[in-house]
């Protein structure tokens, strides 16, 4: 999507960014290109902001060759306001192409077909029809039954949603074709009842993940592996700038980590050093370059 962010001059500055694109950006960042082909399946307008982000996403090094052209829709647009670092967003994204990812189930499916990871959040399965929702689901689960690790944030947005119903039972199908679940607590206790991080991670397990992880903003996370369940504290930020990302960032960091062979707990907490250099800084798109420091991920 379009991004439009409030400078310390007062006016607006336009980027690209989005939940998935945000982690997509991180796990390229973070992994070494030569192991690790980091590719974004989405469908832009035919306009010339359509074009430029396209050209902004190939030039991060990410593969653009499934991203498909709308000529009768533009991309979407969102707006961030922040107070004291934290992030509130305004939406027009009604007409946008990205709901047309799944309307050619072929085409999709050619998209995801030779994929060995999958990351898709709730946002995108929000965006779609619920015929086109149930597409992607499907193709999710046959990437899934062919060994594909298939990671989900379920990112809830309630106003994108017609009702809490709606939102919990298509949340609740994106969960049950995943094999890695990166929940944030808070938005699943709200919709869903949680009554702690690791009641989300048990929950979880009872719909099919393997792996879990879920976020709890500056407290620790809790990973669910098995039947092993343990906290991994978070690095702490002493003036947080703009937490617009770090969700994102922090899937990025887990899953860029595993990529890498790490041991789930060594990537909670590669994650949670990511999610606060991005904290520290403005945007969710920053150079991760110091990060990886040419050593893998930046395990070591």
């Amino acid at each position: 999507m379009i991004e439009m962010s409030l400078t310390a001059e007062g006016l607006y500055r336009r980027g690209f960014a989005g939940d998935t694109l945000n982690t997509a950006w991180g796990v390229r960042g973070l992994t070494d290109p030569a192991r690790v082909g980091v590719r974004y399946v989405t469908r832009v307008g035919a306009d010339a902001s359509s074009g430029e982000m396209v050209r902004f996403i190939a030039d991060a090094g990410i593969d653009t060759g499934h991203i498909g052209r709308e000529p009768d829709r533009p991309v979407g647009l969102y707006m961030i306001a922040l107070q004291n670092g934290e992030r509130s967003f305004s939406y027009w994204r009604d007409t946008s192409a990205a709901r047309r990812l799944a309307a050619d189930a072929d085409v999709l499916q050619q998209a995801l077909a030779d994929a060995d990871s999958i990351y898709f959040s709730g946002i995108t399965l929000a965006i779609l029809s619920p015929p086109h929702r149930q597409t992607l689901l499907d193709q999710l689960a046959e990437a899934r039954a062919r060994g594909a690790m298939i990671a989900f944030d379920a990112n809830i947005r309630l106003n994108l949603w017609p009702d809490r119903a709606a939102a919990r039972a298509a949340l609740d199908a994106g969960y049950r074709v995943a094999t890695l679940a990166l929940p944030t607590f808070p938005d699943e206790a709200d919709l869903f009842g949680d009554t702690s991080p690791e009641a989300t991670a048990r929950r979880l397990t009872g719909c099919g993940a393997e792996e879990i992880v879920v976020k709890n903003g500056a407290d620790p996370c809790t990973l669910l592996v098995g039947e092993r369940i343990e906290t991994i504290a978070p690095v702490a930020v002493v003036d947080p700038l703009d937490t617009t990302g770090a969700g994102d960032s922090f899937n990025a960091g887990y899953i860029a980590a595993r990529l890498d062979g790490a041991a789930p707990a060594d990537a909670a907490r590669f994650a949670h050093r990511v999610a606060a250099r991005v904290i520290g800084r403005r945007g969710a798109l920053i150079d991760m370059a110091e990060l990886r420091a040419g050593t893998g991920s930046g395990l070591t």
